[in-house]
C-alpha cells in the first residue's frame, strides 16, 4: 500500500501515555533485583534477634530501624520480598499452566468437552476467591506452601475461562482449518497453532494479577494462615507490628509500603502491556 501512513490510536504514541508503564517496569525491576540480591544487599542477618537493639528508630546504622526483636527492618523487608515474589511466581505459574491448558482444550474441542471443563470452572468461580483461599488455608497447615496451594486453586479458573474464549476464536481461523485439512493431529494443532496464539491476553492478565497475588498472600499471612516465624514476609511483618504503629511507626510502615509499591508497579506494567498489545492502537491510513 504505497503512501500508507501508520498512525497510533488517540494518545497512544504520546510519551505521557507510556510513562506510567515505564515507571512501573522500572520500579518492579528495582523490587525484583533487591529481592534477588537480598543476601548481598542486606546489612544484617534476617532471623537473628538482638533484644539489646529492639525498636531503634531509623538511623545510619539501621536505615529502616529495628523491630521488637531487634532485627533490622530493611533486612527483613528485602528477604520478605524474596518470599512474596516466590509466592507470586509459583501461584501464577501453576494457575496459568493448569488454566491455560484446560481452557485451550475446551476452546478448541468445543461440545461436551468444553461444557464439562467450563462447568467445573464455574463451580470454583462461584466462591469468592479470598473466601475459598481462607477456607483452604484453614484446612491446611499454615506456611508458604499452604499459601501457594490455596491461591493457585482459586486463581486457575480465571485463566481457564480467558484461554477458552480466545482459543475458541483461534480455532476458527483459516490456518487452523488448513491444518485440519492436511490431516494434522488435533494435539499438534493445539500445541503449534492454538496455544501460541492464545497467550497474548494471558500474559497481560499475568502481569496484572501479580500484585493481587502478593496482596492476597500478605492478607493470609496477616491473618496467621500464611508464612510463619522466622520466615520474613511482608504480610506477617505488618501483622506482628500493627500494635506498634502509633509508637514505633517504622516497624509496620516499611513492609506496608513494600506491599503497596509492588502491587502498584504490577498494575502499571499490566496496563502498559494491555495497551501495547491492543491491535486497535494501530490504524493504517
Amino acid at each position: 500500500m504505497r503512501g500508507a501512513v501508520v498512525r497510533w490510536g488517540r494518545g497512544a504514541g504520546a510519551p505521557a501515555r507510556d510513562r506510567p508503564a515505564v515507571l512501573g517496569a522500572a520500579l518492579l525491576a528495582v523490587i525484583v533485583l533487591a529481592a534477588v540480591l537480598a543476601p548481598w544487599l542486606a546489612p544484617y542477618p534476617a532471623d537473628e534477634p538482638d533484644p539489646v537493639n529492639a525498636l531503634l528508630p531509623p538511623s545510619a546504622a539501621h536505615w529502616f530501624g529495628t523491630d521488637s526483636a531487634g532485627r533490622d527492618v530493611l533486612t527483613r523487608v528485602l528477604y520478605g520480598g524474596r518470599t512474596s515474589l516466590v509466592i507470586a511466581v509459583a501461584v501464577l505459574g501453576v494457575a496459568a499452566t493448569v488454566g491455560v491448558l484446560l481452557g485451550v482444550v475446551a476452546g478448541y474441542a468445543g461440545g461436551w468437552v468444553r461444557d464439562v471443563i467450563m462447568r467445573v470452572t464455574d463451580v470454583f468461580l462461584a466462591f469468592p476467591a479470598l473466601l475459598l483461599s481462607l477456607a483452604l488455608a484453614v484446612v491446611l497447615q499454615p506456611g508458604v506452601t499452604t499459601v501457594i496451594v490455596a491461591l493457585a486453586v482459586t486463581w486457575w479458573p480465571w485463566y481457564a475461562r480467558l484461554a477458552a474464549s480466545v482459543a475458541a476464536s483461534v480455532a476458527t481461523r483459516p490456518y487452523v482449518d488448513a491444518a485440519r485439512c492436511l490431516g494434522v493431529p488435533a494435539p499438534l494443532i493445539v500445541l503449534r497453532h492454538v496455544l501460541p496464539n492464545s497467550l497474548t491476553p494471558v500474559l497481560v492478565q499475568l502481569s496484572q494479577d501479580a500484585g493481587g497475588v502478593i496482596l492476597t498472600a500478605a492478607a493470609l499471612s496477616y491473618l496467621g494462615l500464611g508464612a510463619q516465624e522466622p520466615t520474613a514476609e511482608w504480610g506477617l511483618m505488618v501483622q506482628q507490628s500493627q500494635t506498634l504503629f502509633t509508637t514505633n511507626w517504622w516497624v509496620v510502615t516499611f513492609p506496608g509500603l513494600a506491599i503497596m509499591l509492588t502491587a502498584f508497579a504490577s498494575n502499571l506494567v499490566g496496563e502498559g502491556l494491555r495497551d501495547a498489545l491492543d491491535p486497535r492502537r494501530v490504524v493504517v491510513r
